[in-house]
């Protein structure tokens, strides 16, 4: 008996595929496809890690050190080969109110529950659940995320003189917009003459070298922190004193810590997850291939956990990155664990060089994925698809922008889930005729589910003072779904009990049988013939939903 126990769990549970090239064949082209595509991603990376450490508020080398472990880790162990993951703007965006309040040490803290979290959530499975979110609510999401990212750039527009926050004047605003026009320019039309150097490092390249030629007086990476050239070193975020960025402190391992960083944590953990499994299809609906949902899940939360232990901000799957990637040729392992580890040489030796880079450099590389992230379809899309679905679409724009990417997810699955709902709803209906097996019965044919939202529907279907003697509910085309459509039926029986009619249930699926012998509304023990050759009656027996 334990032996044919633990021969049935071995068989459901699945082994995670950590091949490196798995379908690909593993030839010199493909090694130098995947490691071309790994050092394009990470040229690319350098500027956004460094950007979304500012919009979070923190030290560059938080997001750079973030974007090579959480990169290598789910690069060796995720769910689907060819996705990038890193420091991302959804998460940093979150992280910034937590470390103006509380210091970049509760963040390490935060990003390290964070990661625990995701990694329950992939042992639980539930990385299954996000085949429930419908196309709208990632429109929206797509499309929120990328006017989220906008906004945080505004910031580098500000004054840093200008006590109030005031925004840049006269010749500085000037020279901010006319080099992050160029940057954009730089970026959006290389591409058409070569493809050999990546637009985001050209454009960064060319605006740095277009600030030092002529020496414009324009903020640089190096004016707001010093990068220093080292390896990430292991760091506990809990205890006394200052942390590894004086003057943060640590954060005390205390029950009181724990209710400051929870509701980050899982605020992060959610929106991290989201967007991690919606990057997933997407790039599976790109190569062809599916992913491990939950493979990925547990490989998101290992290298937070990782990541929050070696002083990084933590991160997830990267759609702009992502695209690049797979774009680009990449579609193994090999290209993202290229990929961070030529972000991490960048980080120990071209670190004086990143200094240099101008921040208005890094605004427009983060305009580009701006404009690269938002699904300009979606205008063409909402004036073609039914009106539910656009505003779908606009509202979860709305709340992303609003609140978080978690609450406008959910709150656009609900809204679907109701407008789904309404319309099945609305389908109940019933064709009346007269028995041909029972003379002088009536037969109601239910078109449509049985669920809460239409049991109301169902029970005014029937004309209980009108109904002859004997009723047969015939649910050929129709399912019983749940407690409510029990508690209809049971309440229909009761009417025509209380007039002294007899109703019975005719062609039960095999789910609805279950379900109604499981409640005890079935007085007949036996089940329809599954081709119907052989139809039972099942009467109804009453008062066992009915009573408070």
């Amino acid at each position: 008996m334990k032996r044919a126990a633990l021969a049935m769990l071995a068989n459901n549970i699945s082994p995670p595929n950590l091949s490196i090239m798995q379908d690909e064949g593993f030839t010199a082209g493909r090694i130098k496809t995947e490691v071309l595509s790994g050092l394009t991603v990470a040229l690319a990376l350098v500027p956004e890690a460094v950007a979304f450490a500012f919009v979070a508020g923190v030290h560059p080398l938080v997001g750079l050190y973030a974007a090579f472990l959480v990169g290598l880790v789910t690069a060796v162990f995720g769910g689907r080969p060819g996705m990038i993951s890193g420091a991302t703007g959804a998460l940093a965006v979150v992280m910034v109110a937590l470390v103006a309040e509380h210091g970049v040490e509760y963040l390490f803290a935060t990003v390290i529950l964070m990661g625990i979290l995701q990694v329950i959530a992939g042992a639980l499975h539930w990385g299954k659940f996000i085949r429930l979110v419908p196309h709208p609510v990632m429109l929206g999401f797509v499309n929120g995320l990328a006017i989220v990212i906008f906004l945080a750039q505004l910031t580098q527009f500000q004054d840093p003189d200008s006590a109030a926050g005031g925004y840049l004047q006269g010749t500085q605003l000037y020279a901010m917009l006319g080099l992050v026009g160029l940057t954009m320019l730089v970026i959006w039309g290389l591409p058409k003459v070569t493809k050999v150097i990546p637009a985001p490092l050209a454009g960064i390249g060319v605006t740095a070298l277009v600030v030092i030629g002529f020496g414009i007086d324009v903020p640089t990476v190096g004016d707001m922190a010093s990068i220093k050239g080292s390896l990430p070193s292991f760091h506990i975020p809990f205890g006394e004193g200052e942390g590894i960025y004086p003057p943060a402190m640590l954060a005390p391992f205390n029950f009181e810590t724990l209710q400051i960083i929870l509701p980050y944590a899982v605020i992060l953990a959610a929106i991290g997850l989201i967007e991690s499994l919606l990057t997933l299809n997407l790039v599976g609906e790109m190569t062809g291939k599916r992913g491990g949902a939950s493979q990925e899940c547990i490989a998101q939360g290992a290298s937070n956990i990782l990541t929050g232990f070696f002083g990084g901000m933590g991160g997830c799957a990267m759609i702009g990155q992502s695209m690049i990637n797979v774009k680009s040729g990449g579609r193994t392992r090999i290209a993202g664990i290229t990929a961070a580890l030529f972000l991490l040489l960048f980080i120990v030796v071209a670190s004086p060089l990143i200094e240099q880079i101008p921040l208005a450099a890094l605004v427009g590389v983060m305009f580009m994925v701006v404009i690269g992230t938002f699904a300009w379809n979606s205008f063409k899309i909402m004036r073609r698809v039914p009106l539910i679905d656009a505003f779908v679409i606009v509202l979860v724009t709305v709340v992303t922008v609003m609140e978080d990417l978690a609450v406008a997810v959910v709150v656009g699955v609900i809204v679907s889930a109701l407008a789904y709902a309404w319309q099945n709803a609305r389908r109940i209906h019933a064709v009346t005729r007269d028995s041909e097996s029972d003379p002088g019965a009536k037969v109601y044919e239910i078109q449509g589910p049985l669920f809460f939202g239409s049991s109301d529907g169902f029970i005014e279907l029937f004309d209980v003072a009108h109904d002859p003697e004997h009723v047969i509910v015939d649910f050929k085309d129709s399912r019983v779904a749940d407690q409510s459509a029990l508690q209809a039926i049971e309440a229909v029986a009761a009417k025509y009990e209380a007039a002294g009619k007899q109703v019975v249930l005719r062609h039960l699926s095999r789910d609805c049988h279950q379900l109604l012998t499981r409640a005890g509304h079935l007085m007949v023990d036996s089940e329809d013939d599954p081709e119907y050759e052989i139809a039972v009656d099942y009467t109804v027996r009453t008062g066992i939903l009915g009573g408070h």
